[in-house]
């Protein structure tokens, strides 16, 4: 699998999923600064890290949703390549128009930083497979604006197509988000966004590897 990693000034965690990519998915990784016109030939996943992107000025991930190298993303993402958004990457897939919804800020207004569980609500993703539905998992959460919303018809068609991929657990929403989404995927299957850093919970190191099995999945995907 080769990866290209996307890095825009304000970023900071794409040397954690870079890492995550290459021990989970046993994947060739490519950092992509965000100038760029194109993506390295043979790319099969675009990732889209997390962090402060433009230091979140206007709204988090609005200036990088306009980034040149977005319409490289988006032209991959049409030709059904796979996409992964989280945090701060998520907020830019939904900036750009390839996820459904917004991410707005925290309903405690308070920057969140700790763990959270998380349901799985779709195994047949190229982001879960390896998992089953029902699974409850650990995962980091770090994020100033991650209380998803959407309208009732975008809702609707979330829940009722099974695009809703994760779910915190009960008690453990951090932000606020609408039915408790922690990470979506589009209607064709091949981007999704979450909100939880599972890059940061693959390896002993980080306490659990509770999240290593999604990793694994790109590989089996």
């Amino acid at each position: 699998m080769k990866a290209a990693v996307i890095v825009f000034p304000g970023i900071n965690r794409e040397n954690d999923m870079a890492r995550a990519l290459e021990k989970g998915a046993g994947a060739s990784v490519t950092r992509v600064w965000h100038t760029e016109t194109s993506l390295p030939a043979g790319t099969d996943l675009v990732a889209v890290p997390g962090g402060f992107s433009y230091g979140d000025y206007l709204r988090c991930g609005a200036i990088a949703g306009r980034s040149p190298v977005m319409k490289a993303i988006i032209d991959h993402a049409d030709r059904g390549g796979e996409v992964l958004g989280v945090c701060n990457g998520f907020q830019i897939l939904t900036e750009a128009g390839l996820l459904p919804g917004a991410l707005m800020r925290n309903a405690g207004l308070k920057f969140v930083c700790r763990q959270v569980r998380l349901n799985v609500e779709n195994d047949t993703t190229f982001f879960s497979r390896t998992m089953k539905k029902g699974d409850v998992v650990s995962c980091p959460v770090a994020h100033h604006d991650g209380n998803y919303f959407a309208d009732a018809d975008t809702l609707k068609q979330l829940e009722g197509e099974g695009q809703v991929v994760f779910r915190y657990a009960e008690g453990t929403n951090p932000n606020g988000a609408i039915n408790d989404i922690a990470g979506i995927v589009n209607a064709s299957g091949n981007v999704i966004g979450m909100m939880p850093h599972p890059e940061n919970m693959i390896e002993p190191l980080h306490g659990k590897v509770d999240c290593l099995p999604l990793f694994e999945s790109l590989a089996a995907a």
